[in-house]
């Protein structure tokens, strides 16, 4: 089986899906993305992860790399293999010898991936079938509505990374998912 390598994207709150979040993968070496619907709680962990924000105690996903870590064992890869009836799966490779890996959600795979600073690869069967390509006009718009007020945006981003870290400190969770999204939503024009 063919295996592409990819890169987190982004995430992105999901209405239809009733408070879960739109994990994007995009390939490392092309075009084609992969949305995966994941809950908030998962989208929290890589969020938090990505961004740099440590809570103040560890969440599952860091208790876990913690164990890991203290067996002396190295997760090589995270592999999201296949899409079945409307469900991926995703496997994490220990070690050298990866072999068929350890079966996991593929949100729980990419929030251990993003603590391990290790490579995500997703089978070219599922980019085939659930993948898209945007069209770049929605990218450059995009771009073009986000360009004039850059200064005022700055001041703002900062002023929520501020209100962001503060969430974090008092473990308010849900209010840190909403400030950064509201980052993200200003950084990215979304």
């Amino acid at each position: 089986m063919d295996y592409v390598q990819v890169d987190i994207l982004g995430l992105s709150t999901s209405p239809a899906s009733g408070g879960a979040y739109a994990l994007i993968l995009k390939e490392t070496d092309g075009a084609k993305r992969l949305p995966i619907i994941i809950g908030a709680f998962e989208a929290q962990a890589i969020a938090l992860e990505i961004e740099g924000i440590k809570p103040p105690r560890p969440m599952t996903h860091d208790l876990l790399k913690n164990v890991i870590d203290a067996l002396g064992v190295a997760i090589s890869k995270v592999t999201i293999t296949e899409l079945r009836e409307g469900t991926f799966y995703a496997s994490i490779g220990l070690g050298e010898n990866t072999g068929d890996g350890i079966d996991s959600r593929p949100s729980d795979a990419i929030a251990l991936a993003v603590r391990f600073g290790v490579p995500i690869f997703v089978s070219t069967a599922v980019l085939e079938e659930a993948g898209f390509i945007p069209e770049e006009d929605d990218e450059a718009e995009a771009v073009q509505e986000a360009e004039p007020a850059i200064q005022t945006k700055e001041q703002k981003v900062d002023s929520l990374q501020k209100k962001l870290q503060e969430a974090v400190t008092k473990e308010d969770y849900e209010e840190a998912a909403r400030i950064r999204d509201e980052i993200r939503r200003m950084q990215h024009g979304d």
